[in-house]
């Protein structure tokens, strides 16, 4: 039997038992030493899938699981070929990656005081994200919030980032609801010193390095390839090194061009 497919059905049939969490551990394992693949990754974004993390990798099985348990239920009840929306999955997916975290001993309740105790104060905070920071650190921790349409989209976005991006590698390290109830994913990045903010030719220079064109015929920030589009690559999310005097992508928004499948 594939071993997606049995922890599938060990999910179904077990919840997130103590045998579904070392399932899940053991293909994670197979993973990062190179065993096995995750499906939806070609080559070097499985570089990028593996560099996110344990527990990146382990939400991103539960997602799967999530999104294909509501499919066959859609099957089932309104006809093969029906798809649940969206929001359903999204629901769904926070749910389930919830359960599996608090049994994985990966979830955090009170997330924000640890964070201020190991990692410094918060430096800063947006709609997207809780920035910690302590002086002299070569890391950043954030609390990062989903703007996609589902939480399967969000992990997949720091996969894509990592492989395109790996010297601002996001590595999570757990997952948290902050006092708003926003699901949360907890993780690691370089310290990046910002010499200043790269210019819009600096950005396409960079983004056409990477194989991708403008999307919005030279006036935009939006980028694309025929796998991959990059969108938000203002100069908040990228600036100049202070060291290499290069340009750097801190953060953007990164996804599969028209819901790329493998």
């Amino acid at each position: 039997m594939n071993p997606l497919q049995e922890i599938f059905d060990a999910i179904a049939a077990e919840g997130f038992s103590a045998r579904v969490v070392v399932l899940i551990d053991n293909y994670i394992n197979d993973i990062l030493y190179g065993k096995t693949s995750f499906p939806r990754f070609n080559l070097s974004e499985h570089a990028g899938l593996c560099s996110a993390g344990a527990p990146l990798i382990g939400a991103s099985i539960v997602a799967c699981y999530a999104r294909a348990s509501l499919e066959a239920s859609c099957d089932v009840t309104s006809g093969e070929g029906s798809r649940p929306s969206n929001w359903e999955i999204d629901e769904l997916q926070e749910q389930l990656i919830e359960q599996w975290a608090r049994e994985a001993n990966l979830w955090e309740n009170d997330s924000e005081k640890i964070l201020v105790e190991a990692f410094g104060p918060k430096i800063a905070e947006g709609a997207e994200a809780k920035v910690y920071y302590r002086s002299g650190d070569t890391s950043v921790v954030k609390e990062r919030a989903s703007i996609y349409s589902t939480m399967q989209k969000a992990l997949e976005a720091i996969v894509l980032h990592n492989c395109l991006f790996p010297e601002t590698t996001m590595r999570v390290i757990g997952f948290t609801r902050d006092s708003d109830h926003i699901f949360r994913i907890v993780l690691t990045q370089p310290y990046i010193s910002c010499k200043r903010l790269a210019s819009k030719d600096e950005i396409d220079e960079l983004a056409f390095s990477k194989g991708f064109r403008d999307n919005r015929n030279g006036e935009g920030v939006n980028y694309i390839s025929k796998r991959i589009a990059l969108e938000d690559m203002h100069p908040a999310n990228v600036f100049i090194d202070d060291v290499t005097y290069k340009p750097i992508c801190i953060d953007c928004i990164v996804k599969f061009v028209n819901n790329f499948q493998l």
